[in-house]
């Protein structure tokens, strides 16, 4: 979803939120230093295939999915990290690798780390490697509706 249309969800659901304008940049950790923003603040979308279905896994930027733990958690089968040519197509209107974290809007399903619920506000990418939308955690989970759980830590 372009930033326009994302904007345009979040002002429909009036939601208070912030553009951040950043250098590009083209890994999370890279983007929160360029946006001065803690990497535990941002949250980062990392595309997974759940018994071969697409989901976001959403997670503080540095922070990593520990896979066999996801797994176990929603007693699934495989569990495993989706390429660019398998979801590219599926945000067309995004850059690959800067997708918002959004995934019921696309009907996947979201999982997001326990760490980043107990933030007040996250920021993520908003389409593009230059922008950033920061709301409160609350209004993000309202919208996404996400299955919260303890899946990542922190690297090493």
């Amino acid at each position: 979803m372009p930033i326009e249309k994302l904007r345009k969800f979040l002002d429909d659901e009036q939601v208070k939120y912030v553009t951040i304008k950043h250098s590009p940049a083209f890994t999370a950790q890279r983007v929160a230093a360029s946006a001065h923003i803690s990497g535990n603040d941002l949250a980062k979308t990392v595309m997974i295939k759940v018994d071969g279905k697409m989901a976001m896994a959403v997670l503080p930027a540095s922070y990593q999915v520990d896979f066999d733990q996801l797994k176990q958690l929603i007693a699934a089968d495989k569990v495993e990290l989706a390429t660019e040519e398998e979801f590219g197509d599926l945000f067309p209107e995004c850059e690959i690798g800067a997708m918002p974290p959004f995934g019921n809007l696309y009907g996947m399903q979201v999982y997001v780390a326990e760490k980043l619920a107990e933030d007040e506000e996250i920021a993520f990418s908003a389409g593009s490697h230059s922008e950033l939308i920061q709301l409160a955690y609350d209004d993000f989970y309202r919208l996404t509706k996400p299955i919260v759980l303890h899946f990542s830590g922190q690297f090493a």
